[in-house]
């Protein structure tokens, strides 16, 4: 209707401008020129008006993907941290949504990075140090891996490196001697560890480093035969908790110039602390901590990756997901966003988070 109005302003001003040339057909040259001028801006107006006429385009359909002819594998973590609850709410939101899914145990974040690249898992968590040193070719991966793709930002990960009453280890220095466990061999808390040495002007020759996961670490802590071990985990970790319930459990600060150099070298790392009573600690505990993010296989479509967020999202989803652990529900939300992922999202993750009016490391 409001269209239709512009063309009859439109064609009702030609018309009073036709006249008035008629009538001054005898003045000047000034008025016809004029006249013309006006009766062509007339004309262009009832253009565009018949341009606002037109029916706006048709949004793009949505392509609704048969989710049952989908299988989904989520490469999560070793059972004892919380990477393997997480993971595995995951893998039931989404197949309560009609997706075949299945969660899998795995040595988590770098173990998860190659599962990732050589197609044999569909998703994936891991830690974002993890995977910048593979986006990029440094620390553990030798060659640089551009097609990893992110799909959303989860949690963060906090560097705790525990000892027991006894051992001396008040600080990361104190660590030259002593029996430490540093992980399974190029898992994330390993490849954290590392850093860690080398922003104190430190090595692993400094120390008699055991590559044991953080779960045996703290069983051999237990019995005497290591002296501490580095988790890099959410917050409470089970396993740590159990040590500080029947131990004199020590959380040793990660600060000072270290953590400056840390920070500094590496930005995937964030200065932090570890809040008072989140274990026997009476007070809080400086130490860093680095983000999980959920990686996805390049080669899915578009569609579906698109469909995975609608379903992660959607009530049922994440309270599914939220439900798996206190951390996954502090810390696994929409209204975070993901801004502060390091690598490119996939096409399809991108679209539905500016859909959802997120900003995106492409933009």
């Amino acid at each position: 209707m409001r269209s239709m109005k512009k063309i009859a302003a439109a064609v009702l001003s030609i018309t009073m401008l036709a006249s008035l040339t008629a009538c001054g057909s005898s003045g000047s040259a000034d008025t016809t020129t004029a006249a013309a001028a006006a009766t062509e801006a007339a004309t262009t107006a009832v253009e565009a008006a018949k341009d606002d006429a037109k029916p706006a385009e048709a949004a793009e359909p949505k392509v609704e993907i048969d989710r049952t002819k989908e299988f989904v594998t989520v490469a999560t973590g070793p059972t004892s941290g919380i990477y393997y609850p997480i993971g595995g709410a995951f893998a039931t939101a989404l197949g309560n949504a009609g997706y075949k899914t299945s969660a899998q145990a795995t040595g988590a974040s770098v173990e998860n990075i190659n599962l990732i690249l050589n197609g044999e898992a569909e998703i994936a968590i891991s830690m974002q140090d993890s995977v910048m040193q593979a986006y990029e070719g440094f620390g553990a991966f030798d060659t640089a891996e551009p097609d990893l793709r992110a799909m959303m930002r989860l949690w963060p990960n906090y560097v705790q490196l525990v000892t027991v009453e006894g051992t001396g280890i008040k600080s990361v220095e104190d660590l030259k001697g002593k029996r430490v466990g540093v992980g399974a061999p190029n898992s994330g808390v390993e490849l954290n560890a590392r850093m860690i040495y080398e922003a104190y002007g430190m090595t692993y020759e400094d120390s008699k480093v055991d590559y044991l996961s953080y779960g045996e670490a703290i069983d051999q802590m237990k019995n005497g035969q290591c002296d501490a071990a580095f988790v890099t985990s959410g917050l409470p970790n089970a396993t740590v908790s159990e040590l500080a319930f029947s131990y004199d459990m020590v959380i040793v600060p990660i600060d000072g110039e270290g953590r400056d150099k840390l920070i500094e070298q590496y930005p995937f790392f964030a200065a932090s602390t570890i809040p008072a009573d989140t274990y026997n600690n009476k007070e809080d505990v400086e130490s860093v901590f680095v983000y999980n993010i959920m990686l996805v296989n390049k080669d899915l479509s578009d569609d579906m990756v698109y469909d995975m967020l609608d379903v992660i999202f959607a009530d049922d989803g994440i309270s599914t997901i939220k439900a798996s652990h206190n951390t996954a529900d502090k810390n696994i939300d929409i209204t975070f966003g993901v801004d502060d992922v390091k690598i490119p999202l996939h096409d399809g993750a991108a679209k539905w988070w500016k859909d959802h009016g997120y900003e995106t490391p492409q933009n």
